[in-house]
């Protein structure tokens, strides 16, 4: 996986240095840059070498030179895709997938897209009318931004790369694609709809099959993502989606190491280090002392992440801390647990709301996981030169989950009950009857980090990340505030609305009276194992 930026445009040659700028504030998402520049068109690559490392050299051309890609993510079904290409007489150089993006495209259009199992953003640039085509995955996982100034069309990987610029950026929204030039605005549209997901395909209501049918598809779309000659990680909470993740990849793959941050004493770290030493996986422990979370810290958080809801940013603190040990370790690419509660039911606002709402409950919240939950994974991760792959949110996996229904989902008290029930004689008992448990909560250092939130604002105002999008109160905070109303709380979150000085004040007063009564608490010395 990759950050890109581009100028195109009549005298793009002339912002050399806005180009290096961009390329510069990207460069922790790769281990090499790579550009290809020209009067009228800069392109650039941060590239982690992962897939075929030594040739897929980007920006990648095609053989005749009409064509320049910069690509961010992977296509995991590249050697199923090329060997599509070579039956129908086109040759490859190569056994990247990087390639293959490029190829399918112009060979196919946009159904190429529709084959691609990934998590992709890239731009394909024709190199002599300088059009561009925009692509992101479908529900994505990879970030794609663009802006326009002085006649020339400006994209990147994040929104830390337009800022300089001082307009407007915006977000090439997931699964969306479509062609763009320097004077006019992309003219993008959405090859799937997330808002339609399972429509028109029957439910899976017997308990039986639908287990059956969800075993089958996690574990092909963690097997897709092991399918590599470097060691794997996996980011290990302790439980249930990180757990399956880490059985599962123990199982396709003959190299994994577990990742677990908190604070001693958390949850995580207990149910975390119980597995690992059953299951025989090496464990790398991410200890954090609540006090050791500071101002720059938190500020830092929000530099990398660019989130805008106050839990997400939370949560970006502790995968700051998690990540950058990922990278000491020396390990590259990760799976993680992520998407399952969207997906199958892990939080209590699905129980909450009526009937009639749910399932466009589930598919709200999917559509917005690429600027909540998967931007916070994506920028913690690639900001320590580690890919974090999401086999929850395979786009089989997408489909899938809006069939099943949701007594399936919630049932005898527990949450994502159709997961534990489909991989009952793998899950060890204490795993599977353990509840969702947020991740910033169960890590032991929610608390530490609120007593930092009155000052998000002012550190958002500082990194000028509002020329994309406002800070603003949690959708979960919103939906409640509402009644549990959906279409009133959508309503409400179009114009979004930031904390007001009263609830800022209540944080505050809770946060404090925690973190004075952890000064008198006992430090207890650890190591990890």
């Amino acid at each position: 996986m990759c950050g890109i930026a581009l100028v195109l445009g009549a005298g793009a040659g002339h912002e050399r240095e806005l180009f290096g700028t961009m390329l510069a504030s990207i460069s922790p998402r790769g281990e090499v840059d790579e550009v290809l520049c020209a009067d009228d068109a800069l392109l650039g690559t941060a590239r982690l070498r992962i897939v075929d490392r030594q040739l897929a050299v980007q920006p990648w051309t095609s053989e005749d030179g009409r064509w320049a890609l910069c690509f961010n993510g992977e296509v995991f079904n590249h050697a199923e895709l090329r060997a599509q290409l070579h039956a129908e007489g086109r040759r490859t150089r190569s056994e990247s997938d990087t390639e293959v993006v490029l190829e399918t495209v112009l060979a196919w259009g946009e159904d190429a897209l529709l084959r691609m199992r990934g998590e992709f953003a890239f731009a394909l640039v024709e190199r002599n009318s300088r059009r561009v085509f925009l692509a992101r995955d479908p529900v994505g996982v990879k970030p794609l931004y663009w802006a326009a100034a002085g006649g020339r069309l400006h994209v990147a990987s994040e929104v830390k790369a337009l800022v300089s610029l001082g307009v407007a950026v915006h977000e090439v929204p997931p699964g969306h694609c479509g062609w763009a030039a320097p004077d006019t605005t992309p003219a993008l549209h959405p090859y799937i709809d997330l808002y339609r997901l399972g429509e028109g395909q029957p439910e899976l209501p017997d308990v039986d099959g639908a287990a059956e049918v969800l075993r089958a598809t996690l574990t092909d779309a963690v097997r897709i993502r092991v399918d590599t000659d470097l060691r794997v990680g996996v980011v290990l909470s302790g439980g249930l989606d990180s757990s399956l993740t880490l059985l599962l990849v123990r199982e396709l793959h003959p190299d994994c190491v577990a990742f677990t941050v908190g604070a001693e004493g958390s949850e995580d770290l207990a149910y975390a280090r119980r597995l690992t030493t059953d299951l025989g996986v090496q464990h790398v422990v991410v200890p954090v002392r609540p006090r050791e979370l500071g101002l720059h810290e938190v500020r830092e958080a929000m530099r990398v992440s660019e989130l805008t809801e106050y839990g997400d940013i939370i949560n970006a603190v502790v995968s700051q801390r998690l990540f950058a040990a990922v990278h000491h370790a020396g390990v590259k690419v990760v799976l993680t647990g992520d998407g399952s509660d969207e997906l199958f039911g892990g939080y209590t606002m699905y129980r909450r709301i009526g009937d009639a709402d749910r399932r466009r409950l589930f598919l709200h919240k999917i559509a917005h996981l690429s600027r909540t939950e998967l931007q916070r994974v994506d920028r913690t991760s690639m900001g320590h030169r580690v890919e974090a792959r999401v086999p929850f949110l395979d786009v089989t996996m997408l489909d899938l989950a809006m069939r099943i229904p949701q007594e399936l989902k919630y049932r005898d008290g527990y949450e994502k009950w159709i997961v534990r029930h489909a991989f009952a004689d793998l899950l060890p008992d204490y795993v599977a009857t353990r509840h969702k448990n947020p991740m910033s909560h169960s890590s032991g250092l929610h608390e530490r980090i609120r007593l930092f939130r009155p000052l998000f604002p002012r550190l958002y105002r500082s990194l000028g990340y509002q020329c994309a999008a406002p800070l603003q109160r949690d959708f979960s905070e919103v939906l409640r505030e509402h009644g549990y109303d959906l279409d009133a709380a959508v309503t409400a979150a179009r114009t979004p609305r930031d904390l007001t000085l009263g609830e800022h004040a209540r944080d505050l007063a809770g946060a404090l009276r925690w973190n004075l009564a952890s000064l008198v608490r006992r430090p207890v010395h650890t190591t990890s194992t």
